[in-house]
Formats: C-alpha cells, structure tokens, sequence
C-alpha cells in the first residue's frame, strides 16, 4: 500500500534505533491517520443527516466521531507506554497501551447504548427521510475509507501489537456494516416508502455495542493475565529445546507486561550425572540468546533426571499414557523413585489446567494404576497448574 510505504519513510527517519522507539513511531502514524479519517467521515455523515432528516445517518456520524476519540486515546496511551521505567515502575509502562484500548472499548459501548435510544424514538416517532443521490455517494465513500483504515491499522497494528489499532481495525468492518445499513434504509425509503430508518439505526447500535464488548472482553483478559502469545511461546519452546543436555521441559510461564514487554520462566530437564558446571554454562548462554532473539528475559530452573531401570520406566510410561487419554489430557514431569525392600515410592509433579479441581480423584486414581502394576509402589503425586497451555 502506497500510504503504508509513505509510513515506513516517516517511521524510518523519526523511529529512532530501539524497538521501544519504532512501535511508538507505528503506534503515533496509525492513530493520527485515525483522528483525521473518522473526523472527516463523521463531518460527511452529519451532513448527510442534517439534509435529509437520517437518523440512522446521524447515529453513525455520532459512531465515527467516538472513533476519533477512540484514536486520541490510542495516540496517548502509546506515548505513555514508551515512558522509562522507574524504581516504583521497574517493568515499564507498556500495559498503557492495554489502558488504551480499553478506554476505546469504553466509547465504543457508551455510543452503542446512545445510538440504541436513538434508534429507539426514530421507531416509536418515525419522520421522512429526503433522499439524494450526492448524500448515498458521500455514504458509499465513507465504507470505501473504512475499508482503507482497516487494512491501515491491520497492517501497521499487527506487526507491534498494538491492541488499540487492532480494537479499532475490527470497528472499522463493523462500521462498513452499518453504514451500509444506512444505505439500504435510504434506498428503501426511496423505492418503497418503508420508513425503516428507526429500525436500521437500532440494528447499528447493536453492531456498535457488540464491536465494545469485543473490545472490552479481550482488553480486560489481557490485563487480568489471559492466556500467553502462543506463537512466541511456541518459538521459544523450540529455541531452549535446541539446546545441548535438555532433555524436555515443563513449568513454562509467560508474564505480559504490555506489547513487546514480556518475560518468561522454564524448567528444563537434564542428565542427572551430567557436568553441573557445564549444564549451568548451556544455560547462562541460552538465557543470554533468548533475550538477544526474542527481547524475552527468561529464567531458567535445571531438574535432573535420573535413568530408571526397566520397571520403572514401565510404570513411568503407564502413567504418563493413562494421564494423556484423561479428559483433559495432561503430562507428569519430574518423575523419580526411592526403592525400598516392601515399598518403592514414585514422585511426580501433573500439569493440570487452570480450571481443574479434580485433583484428588485422579490422584487415587493414579495410585491405584500404580499398584496395578507393581502392589509396592506408591505415588507420592504433586498438582501443578499448567498457565501455558
């Protein structure tokens, strides 16, 4: 796209160096270009309304006029994000964008409650609407201007997850929708004489309302800790496991403090008679990777494994089956033995899911599978919560 080349110009002569300094540069270009977008389709559209009487016309002037609001926001909560961190802040301020984009969600829902009362009165005390065609074409030009501005904030939103750009890309084709509704309600008054325009406004504020909730519900899951960006999880998983003495590992957590702020833990598992003092060199240089390729500081946990003879690796792979064909399926990890003459206890740790509270009854149950094979062994079992997947 040729405005998006013109953007990559602008961001590369003022970005800056760091990574901090480009998304602010990106995040600044996508909601300037929004404030001067909507202000322009919502002048359009009260003109529209004000000549020929549209409610529903008037309603989604009034919408394009709280995306303007929605994009002065996005433009402050990024320049607040990039702030320095500071003792009483020492993770930074990058949920600010988070902020943002939950004040543009807060807009949106307020415009959709007062267009749904517009819509209301137009039904319960309709009035003729005048029609011309110059107002449908003005109409037909502002849904080609959101479908711009969507593939606009698309485009410069997603590469720096910006939630902001990306909340108002998806208003954008809720917008194109209903102003397109307004285009049929003028249409059909003009053919038919329905006056619908009541009824087509009330829809708009339903496609509003819902466009807010969308925005808010995913805002909010974000702030509260929602699940992890699984696409950069994903990498880093593969990235620790190439390395040297891992053998698997478990217990991988990711921390969201804004977009491109982020910070991670793991356990990696490794030989048992292995070099304690090489392991631990493997592992200060994979951290160091890990942050030099993915801006990612991560704290690594070593467990060791020890090789179990035949009979134990029998019963380790009994119970590690039985947990994956569990509804949910989980995993075991950590998995070691103490032998004794008349008991032989066998300790593992379960990753269960955030919302599983069955944690006794399948304990007994893995107790009973274990004696199953063997009546001395005895399960000495620890619940996990698995954040990750």
């Amino acid at each position: 796209m040729l405005y998006t080349r013109l953007c990559e110009k602008i961001v590369s002569r003022h970005g800056g160096d760091t990574e901090a300094s480009r998304r602010e540069a990106w995040g600044t270009v996508g909601s300037l270009t929004g404030i001067a977008a909507n202000l322009l389709l919502s002048l359009i559209k009260f003109a529209v309304g004000l000549s020929t009487g549209s409610v529903a016309a008037t309603a989604d002037a009034a919408n394009n006029l709280s995306d303007a609001g929605g994009s002065i926001m996005s433009l402050a909560s990024v320049r607040l994000a990039n702030r320095h961190e500071t003792d009483s802040n020492p993770f930074g301020f990058g949920r600010m964008e988070y902020l943002g984009a939950l004040g543009v969600g807060v807009l949106i829902v307020i415009m959709g409650i007062e267009l749904f009362r517009s819509g209301i009165e137009g039904i319960l005390h309709p009035e003729a609407a005048a029609f011309s065609w110059l107002s449908l074409g003005l109409m037909g030009f502002s849904i080609l201007v959101k479908v711009w501005l969507y593939f606009v904030y698309r485009r410069i939103g997603k590469p720096i997850q910006n939630t902001a750009l990306l909340a108002a890309a998806k208003d954008s084709l809720s917008d194109c929708i209903a102003t397109g509704a307004v285009i049929v309600s003028m249409l059909l008054e003009k053919c038919f004489g329905w006056q619908v325009d009541g009824y087509i406004g009330l829809l708009v504020s339903l496609l509003v309302f819902y466009a807010g909730f969308e925005v808010l519900r995913d805002t909010v899951n974000r702030l509260l800790g929602g699940k992890p960006d699984h696409e950069l999880g994903d990498r880093l998983i593969a990235r620790v496991k190439s390395y040297p003495y891992v053998q698997g590992v478990h217990d991988f957590v990711m921390h969201d403090y804004g977009p491109g702020r982020c910070m991670a833990s793991i356990h990696v598992e490794v030989p048992a008679d292995g070099s304690l003092v090489a392991m631990h060199e493997v592992i200060d240089q994979m951290e160091r990777d890990i942050y030099a390729e993915f801006h990612v500081p991560l704290c690594v946990h070593m467990d060791p494994v020890a090789e179990p003879d035949a009979h134990i690796k029998a019963a380790e792979d009994a119970l590690r089956a039985y947990l994956a064909q569990y509804d949910p399926p989980m995993t075991l990890h950590d998995f070691r033995f103490v032998p004794g003459e008349k008991q032989t206890n066998l300790i593992f740790d379960v990753d269960a899911p955030p919302s599983f509270r069955g944690q006794a009854a399948l304990g007994e149950q893995l107790k009973a599978q274990a004696r199953a094979l063997d009546a001395r062994f005895h399960c000495i079992i620890r619940f996990d919560t698995n954040y990750y997947n």
